[in-house]
C-alpha cells in the first residue's frame, strides 16, 4: 500500500516500483469501463476471467475492462459516420450559417392566394344535372358580364349565386363571390376575370346551363375582358344608370362589335335615382331613357346596323339593382301583374310599358297622346310608381303600416326581421317582391345565341385556317363527334400558385380526361411546326369561381378548365387532338387587345443570387396577365411593360408574393417610346454587304395618317391576297396599283405599323435574283423596325421603299449573314436622313368630379403637360365629366395628385389613347441639357432620347455616318451635304 511519501507535490508517484504483470500489452477498449469494485452491469455474470494457458498468451485479443484510458483517447460521443452511416456526407462549420432571424426548423408554409370553398357548397340544382347538360349545346349559353368600374358586375354575379346556392347572406359585408384573388378582396375591385357556370331557369321553367365570366371593370384590366369576349357568344353590359356610358363602356362596346358578339344591356342601380338623386318618377324615366340612348349612340357610331339597337320593348334591356338583388325586364314585370290580376296578355301589356305610351286612368286605356300634361307614361305608372312606393314604405320605419302593405303584396316576413337595419330589410322585401331573376335569364336565352347558332360567326372571326376545310365545318356545326379543337384564351393559377389551369372553349369534339392532345402556341403554322408540344389532359373541371366541379368529359360548345396542359402556353393556345394527324391544321388567331402596354419598370432582385427565382416568377407572370410583356435590354436589365400604374402594382404584388417570394428592387416608371419620320429621306441611302459583293438602296418616308391603326387592328394583313391588299390601299388611301401590290412586309411583326415596299423595276433588276434574298431583306427590315436607331425603341408610321439592289450571282455571296445586317443598316441610314422624331404614348383621362372641383382638375392637368378636350355636366346628376389628354410619362402619380387637390372628390381613369410626336429634334446635338433641370419646349425630345440611351447603356452619339459606308460619307462631305450626317 503506497503512503503519501511515495508522491511528490504534483501528485506524481515516486515510490518503489509497483508489481506489474509479465503479460504483453493488452489492447485498450475505446470506451472507459467502470472500475472493478463497481457493481456488475445488468445482464453480465460476475465471474472471474479464465486465465489463458501459456501457449495462448500471444493470441490474446480480448480487451481488459479495467485498462487505463488516456484523456485524449477517451471517446464520449459516437462519430458522425457511426451515426449516419459511411455513405452520408457531413459538414462541420466554424459558425452558424443560418441567420438568427430564421427559425432552425421553418414552419410549414400554407400557400393560399385565392378564396376557396372547403367543400362543394350545396346548390339548388344537382351537379350531375349540370354535367349532363353540357352534352346539349342548344340549352347552353356562353356569356361575359362586362361594364365599367363599380357598375355592379360582381354584384350581379352574387345575385345569381345566392339564387342557385344555399349560402348564408352577410348583411355587413359584400359577398363578392367571384372575386377570389386576395388583392381583389383587399382593394374592392375585380383584378381577374372569373368564370362561373350555373343552371338557371327562364320564365317558362326551362333550365339552361349558362357559362358566365365575370370581368374586371377597371380600364387597366381590359386585357381580361378581351380574353373573356374571345370565348363567348354574347355579353351582358352592366351600366350604372347615374354614371351612364363611361370610358371603359365605350372600349368594351367597340371590342364586342369587332369580335362580332351580341350585346345585351342591364341598366343597374335604379335605386340610386330614388335614394341618392331623389328624382321624381317622371324624371327618373328620362334619366333611364337617356342612359339607354347613350349606349345606342355609341353602338351606332361603330356599327349603324339597326338590329343592334338596344331597347326595353325589344327584350334586350333589363333593369336592376344588383345590390338589392332584384332584376326585371318589361315582360317579367308584366308577368307579375298577370300573376296578381289573372287574365292579362303579357306580351301585349309589356309592349305598352315603354316609350311614349300613356295610360288613361279614367278610360282604362293606353294612348299615344297624354290626356293632360300630368298624365304619366305607362312605364312610370306601372313600374316606377310601385317601386318608389315600396322603397318609401320600407324606409319610413313604421312597422304596422309596412306589415299591412306587405300583406297586400303577399310578402311575409318573420317578426324579428322588422327590427333589422333598413338595408337588409329592404333586400329581404325586394327579394320576395321580385322573386327569381327569370327576366335576366329570358334576356340571355333569347338574345344571346347558343353555341350551335353562334359557332359559325365565331369561327369565321377567330380561326386562321380555311373555312371550307373539314375541321372548320365541324367547328361551325359544333360537332361533338369530330376531332377535338379547343381555344384557350386564359390561364388561372392554382390556389398555391405553383401551376396553371387552362381555360378555354371546346369548339368541336369531346375532350376526355387522360387523352393526349397537341398544344399549338401563337407561333405555330403548318409550315413551321416548332411551337407545338404534346401533353395529356390530366383533369377537366367546370369552373365555379371558388370551387370546381370535376368532369370526365365535356362536349363541344362549353367553357372548360383543363389541368396538365399549361407547360408550353404563355398567352393563348389551340388544343387539337393528337390522334388526328391533319396536315391542314391552323391555330385560332391571337387576341387583338383594345389597348396597349406602354408603362415600363425595370426590376432586379435585391440578392443577385435570386435572379433564377425572379426569372421563373416572370414566366408565371407572363402566363397570368394577358397584356404584360417582359423584355431584357442590351444593358441586361429586366423590363416589365404594363397598361398602367395599378396594373403594374398588381403584377409586382404577384411576382413578389405568389410566384417568386423574393425581395425585388423596382425602378421609377418610364414609358415605351416609338420612333418615326416627318419627311422623305433627303438622299437615297445605300449600304454594301461586308463582302462588298451586294448593295441595297432605300429611302424612308412617313405613312399616311390612319394606316398604322388599320395595321394594328388587323383590318389589313399579310394573310390577304395581294389583290385584296391592293384594293384596300387603293380605295382607302389612294395608293397606285403597283405600290399597293408590291408590299413585302409589315414590321416589326405581322401587324406592325411600318411597311416595306419593293419599288424596284423589272427592267433594271433581276426580280428572280431579288426574290432569293427577299426573306433576308424582310428580316433586316423587321429587326430595324423593332429597335430603331434613336434609342432602341420600335419604329412607327414609317414606309421603307427598296429602290435598287445589286446582288452577287453566286448564292454563297448573298446569304442571310451578308444581307440581313446590311438591310437593317440601310433602314437605319434612310430613317435618320428623313427628319427622325420621337413619339410618346398619350393617355385619355376621364375625370368625374363635382362642379366646384373643376378648376383644381385644370390646374393639376396643366402641371403635367395635359390639356382638357371637353368638360360636360352629367345629365341628371350633380357631377361633371372632364375629358383630357396627358402624356403617359407625366401621368405617374397623377391620380394621387388629383385626389389631393380635390380632397378626394375627383375620380379619374386613364387609358392609352394614341401616339404623339414629342416636340423638338432628338438628334440635335447643339441642345445643351442641364442636369437636374426639367427640359422644356424644343429640348424635350433630345432630353428623353439621351436619358433612354443612357439607361440602356448606349452612347450619347446618334450619327448617320455610323450606318453609312465610308465612300458614301466622303462623297457627301465633298458635295457639301456634311450637315446631313449629324
Amino acid at each position: 500500500m503506497a503512503s503519501l511519501e511515495d508522491y511528490d507535490e504534483f501528485g506524481n508517484y515516486i515510490g518503489a516500483d509497483l508489481d506489474s504483470d509479465d503479460e504483453d500489452q493488452i489492447p485498450q477498449d475505446d470506451y472507459q469501463q467502470p472500475p472493478q469494485h463497481a457493481a456488475p452491469l445488468e445482464g453480465f455474470d460476475d465471474e472471474p476471467m479464465p486465465v489463458p494457458e501459456d501457449n495462448a498468451l500471444m493470441e490474446v485479443d480480448e480487451p481488459v475492462h479495467n485498462a487505463v484510458v488516456l484523456h485524449e483517447d477517451k471517446k464520449y460521443y459516437p462519430s458522425a459516420s457511426e451515426v449516419y452511416g459511411e455513405d452520408v456526407e457531413t459538414l462541420v462549420q466554424e459558425e452558424d450559417a443560418q441567420p438568427l432571424t430564421e427559425p432552425v426548423i421553418a414552419p410549414v408554409k400554407v400557400r393560399k392566394w385565392t378564396v376557396q370553398e372547403k367543400d362543394m357548397p350545396e346548390t339548388r340544382f344537382d351537379k350531375s344535372f349540370l354535367l349532363n347538360m353540357t352534352a346539349f349545346p342548344e340549352f347552353v349559353r356562353n356569356v361575359a358580364v362586362v361594364g365599367h368600374l363599380h357598375h355592379g358586375k360582381t354584384a350581379l354575379m352574387d345575385m345569381l349565386v345566392f339564387e342557385t346556392h344555399k349560402l348564408a347572406w352577410d348583411s355587413d359585408h359584400e359577398t363578392r363571390y367571384t372575386d377570389t384573388h386576395i388583392l381583389s378582396r383587399e382593394r374592392g375591385i375585380s383584378i381577374k376575370s372569373s368564370p362561373m357556370s350555373l343552371v338557371l331557369q327562364n320564365s317558362a321553367g326551362k333550365s339552361h346551363l349558362v357559362h358566365l365570366i365575370d370581368t374586371p371593370g377597371h380600364v387597366n384590366f381590359v386585357d381580361e375582358v378581351a380574353s373573356a369576349i374571345r370565348l363567348v357568344d354574347g355579353v351582358v353590359l352592366v351600366v350604372d344608370v347615374v354614371e351612364g356610358a363611361m370610358v371603359n363602356t365605350e372600349h368594351i362596346i367597340r371590342h364586342a362589335l369587332q369580335e362580332n358578339v351580341k350585346i345585351t344591356l342591364v341598366v343597374n342601380k335604379l335605386d340610386r335615382l330614388i335614394l341618392e338623386l331623389r328624382l321624381k318618377p317622371s324624371d327618373a324615366y328620362y334619366k333611364i331613357k337617356h342612359t339607354i340612348e347613350e349606349i345606342n349612340v355609341l353602338i351606332s357610331n361603330i356599327n349603324p346596323d339597326p338590329d343592334l339597337r338596344l331597347s326595353p320593348e325589344n327584350g334586350n334591356v333589363a333593369f336592376a339593382s344588383t345590390d338589392m338583388s332584384w332584376c326585371f325586364t318589361l315582360r317579367s314585370f308584366a308577368q307579375m301583374y298577370a300573376d296578381t290580376y289573372g287574365d292579362l296578355d303579357v306580351n301585349a301589356f309589356s309592349a305598352r310599358l315603354w316609350g311614349d305610351v300613356y295610360f288613361n286612368t279614367d278610360s282604362r286605356k293606353f294612348t299615344r297622346k297624354p290626356a293632360d300634361p300630368e298624365t304619366p307614361r305607362s312605364f312610370v305608372h306601372f313600374v316606377l310608381d310601385p317601386l318608389y312606393k315600396l322603397y318609401t314604405q320600407v324606409l319610413s320605419e313604421e312597422t304596422e303600416p309596412l306589415k299591412a302593405t306587405l300583406k297586400e303584396l303577399g310578402i311575409t316576413l318573420k317578426p324579428v326581421m322588422y327590427k333589422m337595419d333598413v338595408r337588409p330589410l329592404l333586400k329581404a322585401v325586394m327579394a320576395q317582391f321580385f322573386g327569381p331573376t327569370v327576366g335576366l335569364v329570358d334576356l340571355i336565352v333569347e338574345h344571346i345565341p347558343s353555341p350551335i347558332q353562334g359557332a359559325a360567326a365565331k369561327i369565321e372571326q377567330i380561326y386562321s385556317g380555311s373555312m371550307s376545310s373539314e375541321r372548320a365545318q365541324a367547328m361551325k356545326s359544333c360537332d361533338p363527334e369530330a376531332p377535338v379543337m379547343i381555344h384557350v384564351s386564359k390561364l388561372y393559377h392554382t390556389t398555391d400558385a405553383q401551376s396553371f389551369r387552362a381555360f378555354g372553349r371546346v369548339f368541336s369534339g369531346t375532350v376526355k380526361k387522360g387523352m393526349q392532345v397537341r398544344v399549338l402556341g401563337e407561333g405555330y403554322s403548318p409550315e413551321d411546326e416548332e411551337d407545338m408540344a404534346k401533353a395529356y389532359v390530366e383533369d377537366i373541371w367546370i369552373a365555379e369561381a371558388r370551387y370546381n366541379i370535376p368532369a370526365e368529359e365535356v362536349a363541344a360548345g362549353n367553357l372548360v378548365l383543363l389541368g396538365g396542359i399549361d407547360a408550353s402556353i404563355s398567352k393563348t393556345a389551340t388544343i387539337a387532338d393528337s390522334e388526328d394527324q391533319d396536315d391542314d391544321l391552323h391555330i385560332f388567331r391571337p387576341i387583338k387587345h383594345m389597348t396597349q402596354s406602354v408603362l415600363k419598370i425595370a426590376i432586379e432582385p435585391i440578392a443577385p443570387s435570386e435572379l433564377p427565382k425572379m426569372l421563373a416568377g416572370l414566366r408565371s407572370i407572363n402566363k397570368s396577365y394577358p397584356l404584360v410583356a417582359t423584355k431584357v435590354e442590351e444593358s441586361g436589365e429586366h423590363v416589365l411593360i404594363g397598361t398602367g400604374e395599378l396594373y403594374l402594382d398588381c403584377v409586382m404584388h404577384d411576382l413578389r408574393r405568389l410566384f417568386s417570394e423574393i425581395e425585388i428592387k423596382v425602378s421609377d416608371p418610364v414609358t415605351k417610346f416609338c420612333e418615326t419620320v416627318l419627311e422623305t429621306s433627303a438622299l437615297k441611302c445605300y449600304a454594301d454587304t461586308p463582302n462588298k459583293k451586294n448593295r441595297l438602296t432605300m429611302i424612308a418616308e412617313p405613312l399616311e395618317r390612319g394606316i398604322a391603326e388599320d395595321l394594328e387592328h388587323g383590318r389589313v394583313t399579310m394573310r390577304m391576297t395581294p389583290k385584296e391588299r391592293g384594293t384596300f390601299f387603293q380605295d382607302k388611301y389612294q395608293w397606285d396599283l403597283l405600290a399597293s401590290r408590291s408590299i413585302w412586309a409589315f414590321g416589326p411583326d405581322e401587324s406592325g405599323p411600318n411597311i416595306l415596299l419593293d419599288d424596284t423595276l423589272p427592267s433594271q433588276i433581276d426580280k428572280k435574283l431579288l426574290g432569293s434574298v427577299k426573306d433576308h431583306i424582310k428580316q433586316g427590315f423587321q429587326w430595324g423596325a423593332r429597335e430603331g436607331p434613336l434609342c432602341d425603341e420600335p419604329m412607327r408610321n414609317v414606309k421603307f421603299r427598296l429602290l435598287d439592289a445589286s446582288l452577287a450571282q453566286e448564292p454563297i455571296f448573298r446569304g442571310g449573314g451578308q444581307i440581313v445586317p446590311t438591310a437593317r443598316r440601310v433602314c437605319y441610314s434612310s430613317f435618320l436622313m428623313a427628319t427622325p422624331r420621337l413619339m410618346e404614348p398619350i393617355y385619355y383621362v376621364e375625370v368625374q368630379a363635382p362642379a366646384d372641383c373643376i378648376s383644381a382638375v385644370y390646374t393639376v392637368l396643366a402641371r403635367r403637360r395635359g390639356h382638357v378636350t371637353q368638360d360636360v355636366p352629367k345629365a341628371g346628376s350633380p357631377l361633371y365629366t372632364v375629358k383630357a389628354l396627358i402624356p403617359v410619362i407625366d401621368a405617374n402619380g397623377f391620380e394621387t395628385d388629383l385626389r389631393t387637390a380635390t380632397q378626394g372628390q375627383a375620380f379619374c381613369l386613364q387609358v392609352f389613347d394614341h401616339w404623339s410626336i414629342v416636340p423638338g429634334d432628338p438628334a440635335d446635338s447643339s441642345i445643351k441639357l442641364r442636369p437636374l433641370e426639367p427640359a422644356s419646349g424644343q429640348a424635350l425630345a433630345r432630353d428623353l432620347v439621351l436619358k433612354t440611351r443612357r439607361r440602356k447603356g448606349l452612347g450619347d452619339q446618334i450619327a448617320v455616318s455610323k450606318y453609312l459606308d465610308d465612300e458614301f460619307v466622303l462623297a457627301l462631305s465633298a458635295s457639301g451635304h456634311a450637315d446631313l450626317l449629324g
